[in-house]
């Protein structure tokens, strides 16, 4: 799956910005030192380049805003960040980066919200270092099966979940346990409940993003 052009990006990058984009707040006496900054320009960038990409290919008439934001969430997700950031070895890039001795490096690696971070704040400092264009043609090319899969298969994972347990006459809530970062990064994580047990559980840089990062969660676990 081609990530040719944002592995050509991360490449041409300057020492300065590499080695931010790849420093865990943990491994930094200043988080301004961290890629949480990075992380939070990224983010927009990647949610603009691929709303762009799709709007032109997306009749009017039968997609507004509401559905255009839900096709958009589910390409750019935890999991597909996930995934993008496997294809572009950024978890080795990572384990590499960590100091002596870093804080639970290992862990960090395996941990979703971790990764999809990385790969947005790789996104930002492509975005400082080569501009718009070249970084917005790249993210596209990067995301393109996450992109195809959420044009083909939509999916409203709060939605499905709730028809899934209203089969079974239950029902779910869904409660913030932890928020995290600066203000201007605030990441959260939501868990699923019902019937007092806990079905699912997701991260998110918006509590209606970790609800439904959750509720995917959920659904692969009853299904």
């Amino acid at each position: 799956m081609a990530v040719e052009l944002l592995a050509s990006l991360l490449e041409e990058l300057p020492p300065q910005l590499d080695r931010q984009a790849f420093t865990h707040a943990s491994w930094s006496r200043r988080r301004s030192e961290s890629y949480d900054r990075l992380a939070f320009l990224g983010d927009s960038v990647l949610g603009l380049a691929v709303t762009a990409h799709l709007y032109p290919l997306l009749e009017a008439d039968r997609f507004g805003a509401g559905r255009l934001t839900k096709i958009r969430a589910q390409a750019v997700s935890g999991v597909s960040c996930r995934a993008v950031a496997e294809r572009l070895d950024l978890p080795r890039r990572l384990l590499a980066a960590a100091p002596e001795g870093g804080q639970g490096a290992a862990a960090l690696v395996a941990t979703e919200r971790v990764l999809a971070s990385v790969l947005e704040a790789v996104i930002g400092a492509c975005y400082l270092y080569a501009g718009y264009e070249r970084t917005a043609e790249a993210v596209v090319q990067a995301f393109e099966p996450e992109i195809a899969r959420a044009l083909a298969d939509p999916v409203d994972f709060k939605s499905a979940l709730q028809e899934l347990l209203a089969r079974r006459g239950e029902e779910v809530s869904y409660a913030v346990t932890a928020e995290a970062g600066p203000p201007h990064a605030r990441s959260y994580t939501v868990v699923a409940t019902s019937e007092g047990r806990e079905l699912g559980r997701g991260g998110g840089r918006s509590k209606k993003q970790a609800e439904q990062e959750a509720a995917h969660e959920a659904l692969e676990r009853l299904e």
